[in-house]
């Protein structure tokens, strides 16, 4: 019998091309662990992550400790202030041991003065609130006439509808 071939047909999970540059891009920067980069949100909290986010993890000459560098806005710093303690053992936790020992705060906008503002988190989707075209959804509901299911009927109409409407504009 021959060997077992895989049915990717020359196809790379897209992890696998491209987690080197990756793990080299956060390790440039001191982020042994890139997950603390990836999984922000989880680590620190929801409301922390829309506040805050990992800069930078710096060594020390000594290597008793590495300083995790958090990039803020002016009016939330002294509420990070509070946390960092807490911060720093959900960190910890993500390492599996000591290797944060201080957390430092900053201000300084990475993408510089600008703006005047940083950003955090992603962009919301812009909402297009133009009013559904009925002649569209007519000629949706009539190419899906022959489904016999009602409810697929309705989930194929109403994405016939978004298809036409994407490509109307």
């Amino acid at each position: 019998m021959p060997p077992r071939r895989t049915s990717t047909k020359g196809f790379k999970r897209t992890d696998s091309l491209l987690s080197g540059q990756i793990r080299h891009a956060s390790e440039s920067r001191g982020f042994a662990q890139s997950r603390l980069l990836t999984q922000w949100a989880e680590i620190a909290g929801t409301a922390t992550a829309a506040i805050a986010q990992p800069v930078e993890i710096s060594y020390g000459r000594g290597g008793m400790g590495a300083t995790l560098t958090l990039l803020t806005t002016g009016s939330n710093a002294p509420m990070l202030e509070m946390q960092k303690e807490q911060l720093r053992t959900k960190v910890n936790a993500v390492y599996g041991y000591n290797a944060i020992a201080r957390v430092r705060i900053t201000q300084t906008a990475a993408s510089g003065f600008a703006e005047g503002k940083v950003a955090f988190g992603h962009q919301k989707p812009t909402i297009d609130t133009a009013p559904p075209d009925p002649a569209l959804r007519q000629k949706a509901a009539e190419a899906t006439k022959p489904v016999s299911d009602d409810g697929l009927r309705d989930a194929l109409a109403r994405l016939g509808e978004n298809i036409l409407n994407k490509m109307k504009r």
